[in-house]
């Protein structure tokens, strides 16, 4: 009797198979125009795409297992081995994989120094239906967020101390700018994001069991007294504005961090930031 030779692992795909990669160079191919037409928003929203810079922000998707809709790589890093294998893989799910010359990635990044890869994914959503809130969870809810940065660093900032996601409460700017990708370092890919319209927020959260936590220039409690294992959404106002008042009304506890200094205020990340580092003390 002979051993049962063992199976062999499946073959991954090949990006230098024929028809698996498309070579472009020509900066008026359609594609390439597709591709940087993602910059408008009326453009992401009609195609439910978005762009992203960087290998790492595609291997965070990848990892993440969200949907990648194309990937485009210099020649120059071909053959790179982590290049080879994101590429692959978005083969082998079904994506796009484009060899480009750096002419192609500058002007679809707009950019004179463009990454060497980047991708383009699809947008991805949670219903606001599906969140429950458990104990020791954290969420932040921003009111009409304006600034793509400070919205791309904010996301960042909650993948870093573990809490569990951000809604977008009313007209907020877009995650998927690629002022907002950018800001968030690959952390888009790791962060739940909901929308949703100010009552119907409101709505939720009579019923969702979670105290929801506001920054307020009127407030008289410290916000190094807000720490808790209680389900918890911090509400942040915009940056001009602050909260609106039927904001800071469904607040349960209302906070202000302190000012030692001639400033009035913060810059609404780094407000975030202090924030969410003291709501989650208990668990860093």
């Amino acid at each position: 009797m002979t051993d049962r030779p063992d199976k062999a692992p499946p073959r991954r795909p090949d990006i230098a198979a024929p028809g698996a990669v498309k070579q472009i160079t020509s900066l008026a191919n359609p594609i390439v125009k597709d591709i940087r037409g993602l910059a408008l928003k009326k453009h992401r929203d009609e195609t439910g795409l978005f762009l992203g810079e960087g290998l790492k922000l595609v291997t965070d998707a990848l990892e993440e297992a969200w949907p990648v809709h194309t990937i485009c790589f210099a020649g120059s890093v071909r053959a790179q081995n982590v290049v080879a294998q994101a590429a692959a893989t978005v083969h082998a799910r079904g994506g796009t994989v484009l060899e480009v010359s750096e002419q192609v990635l500058g002007k679809i990044t707009r950019r004179d120094n463009p990454q060497m890869v980047v991708g383009v994914f699809k947008q991805r959503l949670t219903p606001l239906a599906d969140m429950k809130p458990g104990k020791g969870d954290v969420w932040v809810a921003l009111e009409q967020v304006r600034d793509p940065g400070n919205l791309g660093t904010v996301i960042r900032t909650i993948d870093s101390v573990g809490a569990r996601g951000v809604i977008l409460v009313g007209e907020t700017c877009d995650p998927f700018s690629m002022e907002a990708v950018r800001a968030t370092m690959g952390s888009l890919f790791h962060v739940p994001l909901v929308r949703a319209s100010r009552d119907a927020f409101i709505a939720w959260s009579r019923t969702s069991g979670a105290r929801l936590v506001g920054t307020h220039l009127k407030a008289t409690a410290d916000y190094r007294a807000v720490a808790s294992d209680a389900p918890t959404v911090l509400v942040m106002g915009n940056e001009q504005q602050g909260l609106s008042e039927p904001m800071a009304e469904a607040c349960a506890v209302r906070v202000k961090i302190p000012m030692a200094g001639r400033a009035d205020s913060l810059n609404l990340a780094v407000a975030t930031g202090v924030m969410l580092y003291e709501l989650r003390r208990a668990a860093l």
